[in-house]
Order: C-alpha cells, then structure tokens, then sequence
C-alpha cells in the first residue's frame, strides 16, 4: 500500500476524464504531475501541483484548472476536501478511513511494508570501503561503510538487485611498502632492533603478522635480497590485512557479496584490451596538457603522454593513463576495473569514495559513459570527515594503529548501532561530528535513543496488554476496529506511517539513505508525542480498562509504528531495542 502513488493515481485518472470531457487539451504530459504532503501541515492532508503543471501546455490558467479538478475529485469518497492555494496549487485532505487503514496494511505486510518496485530488479553494483589493505579500517572508512552498506540495502529494499563489491587495491606501490613493513616486523619477531623509514607503516598492528610470518618461515628470509622474499610477503601480508579488514568490517556488520582484486588486472591483457577499445573509438591520444593553473610547481615541464579523452564526456582537462616509463598511472587499471564492471552486464554503478577522491568523479564518470555507449550511469558519493569529541574537546582513543582511531576503538565504545546511526544522521557530503557524550546520553537530543525507546515502549506495550489477557498477535490487531483511531493526535501517527513507501522511493532515488535515519527520528517524535499526551489525556493510553476492542484498535496503530521502525532500523543495519537499560 502506497496512500500517496494511490492518490496520485487518482489525480492523474481524474485529468484523462478531464480531457475526454473537454476540459483539459489533448496531449498533455503529466509526468510532472505529483502528490506529496504538504510543507504545512495544516493545509491538508497531500497537495497536487497539477494545476500548476499543465497550465502553460494546456494555455490556461492554474485556477481554473484547479477548479475543475477539484470538483471531480471530490466525488471520490477518499476525498472530503479539495481546496485551492496561492496561484493553482491544490491541497487535499482525506476521509479518516484512509488513514485508518495504513495501520491494517502494516500489520498485514510487516516490515516488507514500503518494500518498493522502483528498481524493477535492475542490477546495481554498490563499490564501497575498498580501503587499501594496509592497515586496520579507520573512524573514515567506517562511514563509507556504513553509508555504502545502508545504500545498498535502502537499494535492495526498493527494489533493486544489488551486489556489494569491495576492491582490493593490492596492484600499487603501497603494497610494497606493506611487504617491508612485515619484513622489518618479522625481523623484530626475530629479536632483532628495526627501524621504520619514511613510507612504511609503523603500526603496531603489524606485530602479529610479522610473528605469524616467522612461524611460517622460519629464517628463511632473514639477510635474504628484497627480490626473494619481497613478492611472497606482498602476498602473505595482503591476505592478513584483509582478513583483519573482513574481521572489522563484521563487527560492523557490513558483509560484503564480492571483493575484487586489482592484481587480477595485471599482466593478464585486462588492462591493454580495455584502453584498446577506448583507442578504437578514438579516445587515446598521445598529447601534451596544459600547465597547471596558478603558480607552477618548480619541477613542472611540459611532456608527451598518453591521454584519455576525458573532455570529451565533461571532464576539465583530458587524463594521463601512462607514465614516462612505461608504467600504468593509478587511472588506467580503475578504467579496466570499471569496465570489468560493465561487462558484469550491470545497469547501474555506484561507487562510494572518501572526500580525498573528490578529483576522481569526473574522470570516473567519464571513463564509466565512454566504456558503456553512455547506458550505464555511475554515481559517485563523497563521504566527509568524521571528528570524535569527547567532554567537548576532539578525542584520539588509540595510537595502536599508527596515527588514527581504528573502527575496532569506536565500537569498542559505543557498539555497532550507534555506530550505524549515527554515522547516517548527516548527509554524506556534510562533515559529521561523532560526540561520544550526546550519543550515550538517554534524551531526544540523541536520535539513537530517541528511535530505539520508541521501538522498546512499543515492546513493553505489548507485554503489559499480554498480561492483561488483550490478544495482541499481528492477526488480532489487524482485525481490530480501527475506526476507534479517530483522535487528531492518532491520525497524525497514522499520516506519518503512510509516508514510509514515498520516502523510501524517494531516498532510493537520489541515493540517500539518511533520509531513513531522519524519518525514523521524526516516526518516533510522533509516537513519543501520542504516549506522553495519553499520560494526561486517558482516552489516547493504548490500554483501556475493560475495554479490549478500543484496547487492540489502540494496540494496532503501537505495533503498525514498531514494524515500520525496525523496517527502516532494519535499512540502517540496527538492531530494533526490545526494551531500554
């Protein structure tokens, strides 16, 4: 059940009998035409632009269509007022019998309710984390991972067909400096003393893979030449660090569907045969770019490369695909990754970059539009810095990893839901400031609690009613009298829990997922709303003494308000709280 695609239909049904009655012109596109609630609330129930939309095609004035159009929809018994706003706008308000019967839809379908049809099956391929294995996941990586994840889900849920995808980039120089940072700690293993150049990583966190090498080999490389040892430990590090990442990432509760290797593009043709496809359209070009704007670095000299025509799908400046030297720039084994994508058969790609990889979108998207014939779309989300404040001051928990604070530390603290949470309640391309004192607090100032408690008081409803001999399954709510739910504040509730299949749609579409985390607050502002007026209005408690029927009708608009909180928790990767400690 969707009340708001219901009446939209209903506007657009209403307009074609417009245009067969005469008074709307042939022809008109109404694809524009929407149904949404209103920015008042108490201009109504839902508002059409309709009017609005089709007054300039149809050569008419906005209030005299919506005149006509409020006189036929007001024939329709869902309707029991149209009225007309400014200049053509047309806010509706519905008879209680719809929204009275959101509560029966939700306990019908349970947290499937909203469970859309936008993405048809469509196959989405969602990149995320692919943080470089070097090293433990970090508080950054941990909002890519939780966005991306949420995404993914928020995709699956409306729809979609989607694969979770992380690249493991193990093909660049950084895993070098991996290898002889194990070296150095499988030598330390060894008793001896080592110390840490520039370019390699000093963490501690390199301790137990350098034991565990030495227990894999013994000495066997101890005064051994870098060529003989330096591809194995590449090798042998590697697949530690990503088992270390996998561990952290399951704390989270992130699993992925498919990691991608980077090596796998390497000395297999993978990369060649793809530039060649881009060279047989034309798209490589041996070239010279501009200087850089503003004041040029000292050793900047203009040189011949081989280029990527990245102007020519809106890029700023073409792309460098090969070095001096023969080697590969970073970019060219992403145009081959991507393009491994494409021939996946994919309809659509998202990546999810830190805000570091700001510079990347264009060529990216560039390459994706080149690679594809322009059929399959990539969206590329940023995700800003996180900083952790603790008693009003920026916290650093750990150095065990180096210089960073390890997603392993924050969960440590706070456990994987709030992590989850908190980390959606900002857009991704806003800064977010992770303030451990707000987030354990029990207050509506924290929207972790404030949902959760929702979701608990609901539970605990539901035990009392138990122990007062109430039927309270899915199947006896449902049959309830819902008509009992008459009360302004009751509607109210009900008015919201119709709007979960829109703002799903509505954040799958742009790719949002912290528009759950925002409803899901707002969901539970209304909940907690009706529970504290019923403390001084008796007739709004969800139990009545000695009234079962009002009782369940009450009982079944709590639980419609539950499901869909642990749907959209469900979104978010959280587990709904069954009761509050």
């Amino acid at each position: 059940m969707n009340l708001f695609a219901d009446i939209r239909s209903l506007v657009l049904t209403t307009l074609d009998a417009m245009v067969v009655a005469g008074d709307l012109p042939e022809g008109l596109v109404t694809d524009n035409v929407t149904v949404e609630p209103p920015r008042d609330a108490a201009h109504g129930d839902m508002a059409t632009n309709a009017a609005m939309v089709l007054a300039k095609p149809a050569k008419m004035k906005p209030r005299d269509i919506a005149q006509k159009l409020a006189a036929r929809l007001l024939s329709d018994a869902r309707i029991i007022s149209a009225d007309i706003a400014g200049p053509g706008f047309l806010n509706l308000r519905l008879a209680p019998s719809q929204w009275q019967g959101v509560a029966a839809a939700v306990l019908d379908a349970g947290t499937d309710f909203g469970r859309g049809t936008l993405g048809a099956g469509k196959r989405v391929d969602v990149e995320y984390v692919s943080a470089n294995p070097t090293g433990p996941l970090h508080v950054g990586h941990t909002r890519g991972a939780v966005f991306g994840d949420a995404l993914a889900s928020l995709l699956a849920f409306a729809g979609y067909d989607v694969t979770r995808e992380y690249v493991i980039n193990d093909g660049g120089s950084q895993i070098d400096a991996l290898a002889r940072s194990v070296y150095l700690r499988y030598l330390e293993a060894h008793g001896q003393e080592v110390a840490f150049p520039d370019g390699t990583y000093p963490g501690d966190y390199l301790i137990p893979v350098g034991q565990k090498l030495k227990e894999s080999v013994g000495e066997d490389y101890i005064g051994a030449d870098e060529d003989v040892w330096l591809d194995p430990i590449r090798n042998f590090a590697t697949d530690e660090m990503m088992d270390l990442i996998r561990d952290d990432l399951a704390l989270l509760g992130v699993k992925m569907d498919k990691f991608f290797s980077e090596k796998s593009l390497y000395n297999t043709g993978k990369i060649e045969a793809c530039l060649k496809k881009l060279d047989d359209m034309g798209l490589i070009y041996t070239g010279t770019l501009a200087p850089p704007k503003g004041k040029l670095p000292d050793d900047w000299e203009a040189r011949e490369q081989t280029l990527f025509r990245s102007t020519d799908f809106g890029d700023d400046q073409d792309r460098p695909i090969k070095k001096n030297d023969g080697s590969w720039t970073y970019f060219a084994p992403d145009i081959a990754y991507h393009n491994d994508k494409v021939e996946r058969g994919f309809d659509l790609l998202i990546n999810v970059f830190g805000a570091d990889h700001g510079g990347y979108v264009k060529r990216m998207k560039a390459a994706v539009h080149a690679l594809s014939g322009g059929k399959v779309p990539l969206d590329i989300k940023l995700t800003q810095l996180v900083k952790l404040f603790k008693n009003g001051e920026e916290f650093k928990m750990s150095k065990r990893a180096g210089n960073f604070v390890t997603l392993r530390d924050l969960i440590d603290e706070v456990g994987p839901d709030v992590t989850r949470f908190v980390m959606l309640t900002r857009k991704n391309d806003a800064p977010l400031d992770f303030d451990f004192d707000k987030v354990m607090e029990q207050s509506r100032e924290n929207p972790v609690f404030y949902v959760q408690y929702a979701h608990a008081r609901v539970a605990s409803v539901l035990r009392k009613a138990v122990d007062a001999g109430i039927p309270v399954d899915d199947g006896a709510l449902k049959a309830a009298d819902l008509d009992k739910l008459d009360h302004d504040a009751e509607l109210g509730l009900l008015r919201k829990l119709a709007e979960w299949p829109r703002l799903v749609e509505t954040a799958a579409r742009s790719n949002e997922p912290h528009r759950i985390a925002f409803y899901l607050y707002e969901l539970a502002g209304d909940f907690h709303g009706l529970w504290n007026r019923g403390n001084d209005e008796t007739q709004l408690r969800f139990i009545q003494e000695g009234d079962v029927a009002t009782s369940q009708a009450k009982i079944a608009l709590a639980r419609a308000t539950a499901i869909v909180i642990a749907a959209g928790l469900g979104i978010l990767g959280v587990t709904p709280a069954q009761e509050m400690r």
